[in-house]
């Protein structure tokens, strides 16, 4: 079976936005390590293999929204496709607390032929999709772990990450403040900024609005919450756009 390492939805959808998820599987594909890391089920069912989560939301989303999807379909510890190809924890070898058995002697050589087999293909696929309006709205879905081993909890709910292009962001963070049953996040639970990372590959250095919504993987666990997610965000992504005149 040939592997692919990304699933495009709806490309013919005509909707402005373009929805990605960059974690969106923990699959390892059988040319990395036979497609074993050497983690235990439980870790590769963590969140230091994928986003539980964001896939769902961001499928049920972007048919909300009548537009294209990009989910990867590799895990982030093969190689991980929100960063940028120098960044250190490209290819991690120690996350939260696990060591990465197949990534402890992956070098320069084996890094090269992960971006070869997955990273460099999904990022040709996103700049592709992204490219196919003048007026694309970039949306990326992730999702976070309620609590890190050895961490206090985390209040959010959600979080919205921005650079220094708010145009799109400020208004959703006021308008998630709303939400009266809503903790939200102004670039929590992470900073919304890494040279090479996604929203700046394909939106900052392209001049595109954009934003990075980060939900708490404990309220997206089954596909009904899911779909209840994507459904909130949905008329309020639309409501946000144009009261932002995007």
């Amino acid at each position: 079976m040939t592997y692919h390492p990304f699933h495009t939805f709806g490309e013919d959808r005509p909707g402005r936005w373009l929805v990605t998820c960059d974690h969106a599987t923990n699959t390892v594909p059988a040319e990395v390590a036979g497609g074993d890391l050497g983690l235990p089920p439980e870790d590769m069912a963590r969140h230091i293999a994928y986003d539980p989560g964001a896939a769902g939301v961001s499928l049920a989303l972007a048919e909300l929204l009548d537009s294209p999807c990009i989910c990867s379909n590799f895990s982030r510890l093969v190689i991980d496709p929100n960063r940028g190809e120098d960044d250190p924890t490209l290819l991690m070898k120690l996350y939260d607390g696990s060591i990465i058995p197949a990534n402890r002697h992956a070098g320069q050589a084996e890094k090269e032929r992960r971006l070869n087999l997955c990273y460099r293909p999904y990022h040709q696929e996103v700049a592709r999709l992204a490219a196919r309006q003048d007026d694309t709205i970039y949306v990326a879905i992730h999702s976070f772990t309620r609590q890190l081993r050895g961490r206090d909890p985390r209040p959010w709910h959600v979080g919205v990450l921005y650079a220094e292009d708010e145009r799109f962001s400020a208004p959703l963070i006021e308008r998630l403040h709303r939400e009266t049953d809503l903790v939200v996040g102004a670039n929590e639970p992470y900073g919304g900024h890494l040279d090479g990372d996604s929203v700046d590959r394909h939106a900052t250095l392209h001049g595109r609005a954009n934003v990075l919504i980060e939900v708490r993987n404990d309220l997206i666990e089954t596909d009904q919450q899911q779909y209840d997610w994507a459904a909130r965000l949905a008329p309020i992504l639309e409501e946000v756009r144009a009261k932002a005149d995007l």
